[in-house]
């Protein structure tokens, strides 16, 4: 236990020991952590203790030094004092030393003052005239700049003022009034930018303004010129000729839009912004202008296409606005270039073409639209004068020749209707000579027998035939107007008139002669001469041919030349009068047959023969007035009417026997039918018209007359019997129609007998009827099989 107390003694004092160095060697401001330790221990008492010793120690060391020193600084005090008083003579000496040398100094220091004074003024002197030279120049430029700002002559004060800034006030210095000058430079450069701007603006004001005349005068230019190209090619020396021509009148053109216009503005703004190094913003700046100039020109007005000047005004504008960016084009370096240019057409073709589908769309004016077809080919020409493409603008000429064409034959079809219900639909009739080479001049006649025949005579078509020749003559020559200058070949030119005139006669005409052929009221006299005519028409298919081929010059004969469809328009006309003769002649018969009046219950006459009916009569007089009218009709539609209204009144006669609301038919009935076909037959075979062989047209009746001749002679053993074999006698006779009838008159027969049970004939006749119907139903079921 001891042993361990002293282990801790010592430790403790190796721990006071280290702390006590620590204290030594440490600063006292982070002295605070080592007495933390100490306060921190239980052996406080003892480190104070060690603490006091180690103070005294150092107390002790202190002393020996101070000790050790003392002695020198006493001597150290000692030879001061002795210096002090060498010092003090010093100093009387050098006063004294001092007042003689500024005695003596005196009057060279007023010799060098007066020779200072000098100097500087020398120096002044030199400095102010060096100052002058380099300001006189800034005071006489910032003069001229003033002057030329007065006289708004603002490029050259511009290049003044980069003068004045860049060399003159850089060697004038720093002045008061240079600098004045060199706050006002960017004011005077902002006044040059903003009234350059303003002249331009003023420019394109000007120009907007001008446009319209300034493409007046170079569209009125290239008509004086000619600059419109001929429809046939012409000779080689005046095509030589004519290309000498377009600069001389592209230089008038433009002087005369320099007359109109003052283009210096934006060649002085140009250069101004340019030397301002905006050259970017002014070119962005026009082009911008000029862009939304160009969309205000391209706007159509909305009744533009009323008239022709509305379109002309629009041209004009279009024109002049180009014509004005071609020369600034040329006359510019870079203002506009060739793109810039070339996006403005293509923005101003597409808006041009729009307008102008939208707006003739409206015409119905066929000389509107020709007029409007010469103004856009000078417009064409004036703009490919100047370098522009222009060949959408023929393009579209082309697709509005379709509407051209379109608008023609809305105008011949009211004039084909004119025509229609104008004519009479008689021959001409013909007095004298002139009479007769005035209408052969018109239509191209070509009869030798009608030549021959003295006047007065009669030309066999009416009015309608010259008139309608005539009309397609002028419908050939407007269709021509419209084709020339379109830089066609007469080949292309010669097609185009071709087709056209196929539509006109194929659509246009032929409506017009369905509708006359169609209409209400046209009598079989008028479709008589419609026939004539459309025959006539079609023979001079062939001389119209020739008519264009000689205003085209392309052989009729050429192998890609169109084929004109009159012949078939006329054939189809013809055939539809054709049609209608037969249908009016069915009507009419028809309204014949509607006056029958038969007594189906007659009874069998007795001697004598029976008179045809009267409405039969009246019937057989007007066929024959009608068909003597047919006379100048082609021998086979007279033939195929005399043939139809022949079938028809038998067809007729026939349905009125098998009528289901005639229920009940006599023998004595059938005896006058029987007269009335015999009338019909003698009409046949008396021949109303010319061309028949032999009993031709009596076949006509022959399928009734066999049917009435089976009843009237009762002789059911001979077509029981033969029926089906080629020689049978009743071979026309339907076993069906037959059977219709025979019940019709047994329905009669047991009417008309109510006590034939108690006549022995009439039972063995009514029986001989059920057994006939009886035959005749097992005939149609072996058919039948």
């Amino acid at each position: 236990m001891y042993r361990n107390r002293m282990m801790a003694s010592v430790e403790t004092a190796a721990e006071h020991e280290r702390i006590l160095r620590e204290i030594e060697s440490t600063d006292t401001n982070c002295i605070g952590p080592t007495l933390r330790s100490v306060y921190d221990g239980q052996e406080h008492g003892l480190f104070m203790e060690k603490l006091d010793v180690r103070i005294r120690n150092h107390d002790r060391e202190i002393e020996k030094m101070c000790n050790h020193h003392f002695q020198g600084f006493v001597d150290s005090i000692t030879e001061l004092l002795k210096v002090r008083g060498e010092a003090q003579k010093l100093k009387s000496q050098v006063t004294e030393t001092n007042r003689h040398l500024q005695d003596d100094g005196k009057e060279l220091m007023g010799s060098m003052e007066e020779l200072q004074k000098c100097r500087v003024q020398q120096r002044n002197m030199a400095s102010t005239i060096d100052k002058l030279s380099h300001c006189l120049p800034v005071l006489e430029m910032y003069s001229r700049l003033q002057e030329q700002m007065r006289a708004k002559r603002y490029y050259p004060a511009l290049r003044t003022l980069e003068q004045l800034e860049h060399t003159c006030l850089p060697r004038a210095g720093q002045y008061r009034f240079c600098s004045i000058m060199a706050e006002n430079s960017p004011k005077l450069r902002t006044q040059i930018r903003d009234t350059a701007m303003t002249q331009l603006r003023d420019f394109l004001e000007s120009i907007r303004k001008h446009s319209d005349k300034i493409g007046e005068t170079a569209i009125r230019q290239v008509r004086g010129h000619g600059f419109m190209s001929d429809l046939l090619t012409p000779p080689p020396k005046k095509k030589l000729q004519r290309l000498s021509q377009p600069e001389a009148v592209k230089t008038d053109i433009i002087d005369g839009a320099q007359d109109l216009v003052d283009f210096s503005p934006v060649y002085c703004c140009l250069h101004i912004y340019t030397v301002l190094g905006l050259r970017d913003v002014f070119e962005n700046y026009y082009r911008k202008q000029r862009r939304k100039q160009a969309r205000l020109v391209l706007q159509p007005h909305s009744n533009m296409h009323e008239t022709l000047e509305g379109y002309r005004r629009y041209f004009n504008q279009i024109a002049g606005f180009f014509v004005v960016e071609d020369h600034v084009l040329h006359t510019t370096q870079g203002l506009v270039n060739r793109a810039y240019v070339e996006e403005l057409w293509e923005l101003a073709l597409s808006k041009l073409i729009a307008a102008l589908r939208t707006h003739s769309s409206y015409c119905d004016n066929p000389d509107l639209v020709l007029d409007l077809k010469n103004l856009i080919v000078l417009f064409a020409d004036t703009l490919q004068g100047f370098g522009f493409p222009v060949s959408q603008l023929f393009d579209m000429l082309l697709e509005m020749r379709e509407q051209y064409g379109e608008i023609l034959l809305k105008r011949w079809n009211v004039t084909f209707r004119q025509v229609l219900d104008q004519d009479n639909f008689s021959p001409i009739p013909v007095s004298t000579e002139e009479e007769y080479k005035h209408y052969t001049s018109q239509f191209p006649v070509q009869d030798p027998e009608l030549d021959k025949l003295p006047f007065p005579k009669k030309l066999p078509f009416s009015q309608f035939v010259p008139k309608v020749y005539s009309q397609l003559k002028e419908f050939i020559y407007a269709c021509l107007k419209y084709s020339e200058d379109l830089h066609l070949s007469s080949t292309e030119v010669d097609d185009m008139i071709r087709k056209s005139t196929n539509l006109l006669l194929t659509r246009t005409l032929s409506h017009c002669l369905q509708y006359a052929i169609k209409k209400k009221n046209v009598g079989l006299a008028e479709l008589v001469q419609v026939i004539i005519n459309t025959t006539h028409l079609e023979q001079s298919c062939h001389f119209l041919e020739e008519f264009i081929s000689n205003i085209t010059n392309v052989p009729p004969d050429s192998a890609n030349a169109t084929k004109l469809y009159g012949t078939s328009t006329f054939k189809d006309a013809r055939h539809a009068a054709e049609a209608e003769i037969y249908t009016n002649l069915n009507a009419k018969i028809d309204q014949f047959l509607q006056l029958a009046d038969y007594d189906w219950m007659a009874p069998v006459p007795g001697g004598g023969s029976l008179e045809a009916s009267d409405y039969l009569m009246d019937l057989i007089a007007f066929l024959n007035s009608t068909f003597s009218v047919f006379t100048n009709l082609p021998g086979k539609v007279a033939q195929t009417a005399c043939m139809s209204a022949c079938k028809h009144i038998s067809t007729s006669l026939t349905q009125l026997l098998l009528d289901p609301e005639v229920r009940q038919i006599s023998l004595g009935a059938l005896h006058q039918l029987n007269a009335d076909v015999k009338e019909c037959e003698g009409f046949a075979r008396a021949g109303p018209v010319a061309g028949f062989q032999g009993d031709t047209l009596l076949l006509a009746f022959s399928d009734l007359r066999q049917l009435l001749e089976l009843f009237t002679l009762w002789d059911w053993s001979t077509y029981l019997a033969d029926y089906g074999k080629a020689t049978c006698k009743y071979l026309r006779v339907n076993p069906h129609t037959a059977l219709a009838l025979l019940e019709k008159m047994k329905e009669t027969s047991r009417k008309n007998n109510v006590f034939a049970q108690f006549r022995k004939t009439d039972r063995d006749r009514q029986k001989l009827i059920d057994a006939i119907i009886k035959q005749l139903r097992n005939l149609i079921a072996q058919h039948h099989t």
